[in-house]
């Protein structure tokens, strides 16, 4: 009788297993939305849908890539442990087929791919994302994933990454750190001299902190299930749990404090970054490590993730808009070493030992970290297959850019970087309704122009209200000011264009209007969308030794596309000096006219 209770209490404890496997995928699947809302928060709004849409396809080209072969190379059988033997037992023997574990790798791979996204966005063709995207789903993450998971001879050795710092996040940081440099920084990055040094690096913040913040929590809540979904035992699954507490929150404190001190202010951005750089760093070792150790890997990722960024954007001249690199790759390896350091045997995970990669799954371990008295084998292994990765990463990845770079592109235009992807990429004139640009003479469908380019007249009108004032006697100068009503995304256009006439001072406005140049309509999903308020930019000119002709022609030739609302000019005379006639005395007061 207590042999069948045993085996019914197996059998259900199997079962009930199986299910939080299952849960645990889908997790690892919301993560998906995370990753959107961390990058489309981090980066500009004009290029929101752009990074809404890489994030979805990640996921759909991903599966459609691991079926047809990203999940044979990964979990087929074993080819003298470097690949697994591709197969189409999902189409051939479907009553068979490992359901769970095509679905759990499936999210895992998906994962890698949109690392990449981040560190390369606002400025990468839609259809080469789609490119490189398919090439990691197909073959650069399966093949190494094998050699750790899938009983490849990493795993023979006793290699360990639990859940994913080295095969995923480090394998995608890799990639980003590639593919930015390949791909060059946005328009306006960095400031070079005539030399061609980098003399100023420039921020661009991202549009929305609130979403952002969004996708941290987002992905933190998935990381359990990302970490966790492998656990066989409650006290195995309630370890992991409290290990990727621990290390993201240390790291988040440890970076506030940091940037504190350093800056004068706690710094937003990086400490959302530094959550994920500690989620980053324990997934490696997050079953085999205890509290403490779980404290200093994440003490060491909430600095590592502000070093990464400055290198990148200080030494490197690497431009990575999200902070990818610095959160998955620099985390990524600090995770792998951690392993190597701080394994300890009082883990409930450690019981299973070394294994051969299948029959425990990631849970091989070969012994106890240095720290915890078991020398340098493991952390010699761990480097050991952290290096081979990186290198079998590097080149495949380098190949993959520079292939689709000689071919079909792999960077936007600068016209297209300058107006936004969202509406060049996908004929989306904003990804924020209330903002659409109703009077935009671009088919939201196609993209391309509905109509003519409009004479410069009619786009770039002038508008002069100078009335003749009869000036003092002992006025020396002339003021004219110059008042300039542009599209948010020529503003640099014009910037350098007014300093090239010797025009450096100026004021700028963020405003919201409509005007009276209707334009070409709108239409989304069959209807016709109403006219509202835009976001436009003021930018205001008070001359005196320029030309206003050459301010008016400068300005018209930046803010120039052919279409109805490139912007508007006006053009006033201001008296440089009013004199105030108070009592008897005469002139004695002076008052500024610039208004």
């Amino acid at each position: 009788m207590n042999e069948e209770l045993m085996t019914i209490q197996e059998s259900l404890q199997g079962e009930l297993y199986g299910v939080w496997f299952l849960i645990g995928a889908a997790l690892v699947f919301w993560m998906q939305a995370g990753f959107a809302m961390v990058e489309t928060g981090f980066t500009r709004a004009k290029n929101a849908g752009n990074i809404i849409m890489k994030n979805l396809m990640d996921f759909c080209i991903g599966t459609v890539m691991f079926i047809l072969i990203g999940f044979g190379l990964l979990l087929g059988e074993d080819v003298v442990g470097l690949i697994g033997k591709p197969g189409f037992d999902i189409f051939t023997t479907y009553q068979d087929f490992d359901w769970s574990n095509f679905v759990f790798n499936l999210v895992f791979c998906a994962t890698t791919a949109t690392i990449v996204s981040g560190a390369m966005a606002e400025r990468t063709k839609f259809i080469s994302y789609c490119i490189y995207s398919a090439v990691i789903s197909a073959l650069i993450y399966p093949i190494e994933a094998h050699w750790v998971w899938g009983g490849g001879w990493l795993a023979q050795m006793g290699f360990h990454d639990f859940a994913g710092s080295t095969c995923i996040h480090m394998v995608g940081g890799i990639c980003a750190l590639i593919g930015a440099k390949i791909l060059g920084p946005r328009i306006g990055k960095f400031i070079k001299d005539k030399d061609g040094k980098v003399v100023k690096v420039n921020a661009f913040p991202g549009h929305s902190l609130t979403i952002g913040a969004l996708g941290v929590f987002i992905l933190w809540f998935g990381w359990y299930g990302f970490n966790g979904a492998a656990a066989t035992s409650i006290a195995e699954l309630s370890s992991i749990f409290v290990t990727t507490t621990i290390a993201p929150a240390v790291a988040t404190v440890v970076c506030m404090i940091f940037t504190w001190v350093k800056y004068g202010k706690p710094d937003v951005s990086m400490c959302l970054n530094a959550s994920l750089a500690g989620l980053v760093a324990i997934t490696a070792g997050c079953d085999v490590t205890d509290a403490f150790g779980a404290i200093v890997i994440g003490a060491v990722a909430g600095l590592l993730v502000v070093f990464g960024v400055w290198l990148l954007d200080h030494k490197l001249h690497i431009d990575d808009p999200v902070g990818a690199v610095a959160v998955h790759m620099m985390n990524g390896i600090w995770g792998t070493i951690a392993v190597g350091l701080f394994a300890t045997d009082k883990a409930p995970a450690f019981v299973r030992g070394y294994g051969d990669g299948v029959n425990f799954g990631a849970n091989q371990i070969m012994g106890k970290g240095l720290f915890y008295g078991g020398g340098f084998d493991l952390l010699g292994t761990q480097l050991l297959g952290m290096f081979t990765i990186i290198a079998y990463t590097a080149v495949t990845i380098t190949i993959t850019f520079l292939v689709i770079k000689s071919t079909i592109g792999l960077r936007a235009s600068a016209e297209e970087e300058t107006r936004g992807l969202d509406i060049t990429e996908h004929g989306l004139p904003s990804a924020y309704a209330d903002f659409m640009p109703a009077n935009s003479s671009i088919s939201i469908f196609t993209g391309k122009s509905t109509e003519e380019p409009a004479p410069v007249a009619a786009a770039v009108p002038v508008v002069e209200n100078r009335p003749h004032i009869e000036r003092l006697p002992d006025a020396k100068n002339k003021y004219t000011k110059v008042s300039i009503v542009c599209k948010q995304g020529k503003f640099d256009d014009l910037k350098n264009a007014l300093s090239e006439i010797g025009v450096t001072g100026f004021t700028v406005t963020n405003i919201l209007g409509c005007g009276t140049q209707k334009g070409a309509s709108e239409m989304y999903r069959g209807v016709p969308i109403e006219t509202t308020l835009l976001p436009k930019i003021k930018v205001e000119v008070v001359i005196c030794k320029v030309p206003v002709e050459t301010v008016v022609e400068a300005a018209r030739k930046a803010l120039y596309t052919g279409h109805i609302g490139d912007g508007k000019i006006f053009v006033y005379d201001v008296e440089d000096v009013v004199r105030v006639r108070t009592g008897e005395s005469g002139y004695d007061a002076l008052q500024d006219a610039e208004d």
